[in-house]
């Protein structure tokens, strides 16, 4: 019995691994956060294997009925829409629910987006901040607070239609002399990086609106 954690890509579909593929291929069955999206990258993959969903709607419930099978005798991988399962997607709870109950976990390496931003960025990246998903609304302006006092690069998960916000609200408590990139979609055709002081950025996104769109990775530099 194994719970194996399967990287898949964030844009390039080349970029998922030779042993991710493979493991992908023997595994009992995989949980996917969107069995839809998870079903077209199988089927370009040529795997076909039972596939259960597993997301932010059901994974407190679920957790139990997977290290079920688990214990029975089931290797199971566990794979996101993109990336790394657990950093900012379901996860968590079923590797903590393994942890406890003796169930071995193996994460494999692979795609993620925070550390192709971050080492394009240009900042100090030998201490660093992974933020995620800043709150929506409760504790939001608390981290950006938080951020401004930061002296080592922060990395933040943002979605397109939150991006001029939060570059207005970085202007606001974070400083409009800030440097800061935001990339998306990254590994995709249509990748950019934009680079610039926060109050130029957020400039560039607030006259080009057609820009702001696909997946969204900030890194600010530091106090």
């Amino acid at each position: 019995m194994k719970l194996y954690l399967v990287p898949t890509p964030i844009g390039n579909l080349e970029d998922i691994t030779l042993r991710a593929i493979r493991i992908l291929g023997e595994v009992d069955a995989i949980l996917a956060e969107d069995t839809r999206t998870s079903g077209s990258l199988l089927k370009h993959l040529n795997i076909s294997k039972p596939l259960y969903a597993h997301h932010a709607h059901n994974e407190h419930a679920g957790v139990a009925g997977i290290v079920k099978l688990l214990k029975e005798g089931k290797s199971l991988a566990l794979i996101s829409d993109a990336g790394t399962p657990g950093i900012s997607d379901p996860g968590f709870l079923l590797v903590k629910a393994c942890v406890e109950q003796g169930i071995e976990v193996e994460t494999l390496p692979g795609a993620t987006a925070v550390i192709p931003a971050l080492v394009n960025s240009g900042f100090p990246i030998d201490r660093f901040v992974f933020e995620g998903f800043l709150p929506h609304k409760k504790g939001r302006q608390t981290r950006w607070k938080a951020i401004a006092e930061e002296e080592r690069t922060t990395v933040l998960y943002e979605s397109p239609h939150r991006l001029v916000k939060a570059l207005e609200q970085m202007v606001e408590f974070v400083g409009a002399e800030r440097s800061v990139m935001v990339a998306r979609e990254l590994s995709k055709m249509h990748e950019q990086m934009v680079r610039g002081t926060a109050e130029e950025v957020l400039a560039y996104f607030t006259a080009h609106p057609d820009k702001v769109r696909g997946e969204i990775v900030i890194v600010i530099a530091g106090k």
